[in-house]
């Protein structure tokens, strides 16, 4: 069995958690020098660089925020374990990191995350936003985070190391503002063509199916904008800038948000939503709640 000396992990954490050596120094009353020789041979035992300089600040390496979230938790836990000791009831929250594809909307994330709060158990909650789903692989490999959210699941050439876990699906529905909604009138789906439109940017997968389905009817709107950021196409949406695209099964929940009104549904534009985690089998315990819920009570 491989040892770890913990005290070079102290002072790695040290440095880490107060952003730089003599910070640390300071925090831990050690010189400077022995602070940095400790790190340093730390890097030496696990083969790997866990700092970068950039310019005088000392930066986390992918390899450092591993150690350091593990780290975290170690210290965190013997901390823990005293207060158990002296007859501290525990206050350590349970700790749930999330990946976020930031082509969901705000409203289903929060709703979707909402049910880890309601569990006997204080959570510390902890969101990452990105662009593209498989750049959160390396970081749930790694156990800094605990499960992806996202609009579609991984692809074939990464499933052996991570699984898909649908938490629902449902049709789309377009919103407007009430002053468009009643310019367009009834006659949904023709009274979308040519009028004002937002959508979601190129890389999220409704846009896709949108185009396909504008193509395949001939309704083809006039886009106005495109947005990568969700929560700025419905506020554009709001203030009267075009129709956008909604999850059906959300739209009354955009409706009592935005003040918009529904222009009209289209079941054959599918949306999926998905949990990605490093587990076939779910354990942790929010992560468990969270799929339960979505698939129970929000889609089911």
């Amino acid at each position: 069995m491989e040892w770890l000396n913990y005290h070079h992990l102290l002072y790695f954490w040290a440095v880490a958690r107060y952003g730089g050596v003599s910070r640390a120094s300071a925090e831990l009353r050690l010189a400077q020098p022995t602070i940095s020789g400790q790190v340093r041979r730390l890097e030496e035992v696990l083969g790997e660089k866990l700092f970068d300089r950039v310019g005088r600040k000392l930066v986390l390496t992918a390899v450092g925020r591993t150690v350091f979230r593990y780290a975290d938790e170690i210290f965190s836990l013997g901390e823990d374990l005293m207060g158990t000791l002296k007859g501290r009831q525990s206050t350590r929250p349970l700790r749930l990191s999330v990946g976020v594809a930031d082509v969901l909307p705000k409203v289903l994330v929060q709703k979707l995350l909402e049910p880890a709060f309601h569990l006997d158990k204080a959570v510390h909650l902890i969101c990452r936003e990105d662009r593209v789903v498989e750049d959160f692989m390396s970081q749930l490999a790694g156990q800094e985070l605990d499960l992806v959210l996202a609009d579609r699941p991984l692809g074939p050439g990464l499933r052996a190391h991570a699984f898909n876990h649908l938490l629902g699906e449902c049709g789309t529905s377009f919103l407007a503002s009430p002053k468009l909604a009643k310019r367009l009138g009834g006659g949904f789906p023709k009274s979308i063509l040519g009028a004002p439109c937002l959508l979601p940017g190129a890389h999220a997968t409704v846009r896709r199916r949108l185009d396909q389905w504008f193509e395949s009817t001939g309704l083809r709107p006039s886009v106005q904008a495109e947005f990568d950021d969700s929560a700025l196409m419905y506020a554009f949406g709001e203030d009267g800038r075009g129709i956008f695209p909604s999850p059906t099964v959300f739209e009354d929940e955009f409706r009592r948000r935005y003040n918009v009104r529904i222009v009209g549904r289209v079941k054959a534009v599918r949306q999926e939503f998905y949990a990605i985690s490093v587990d076939q089998r779910l354990r942790h315990p929010a992560v468990v709640a969270i799929v339960r819920a979505a698939r129970q009570d929000v889609f089911g």
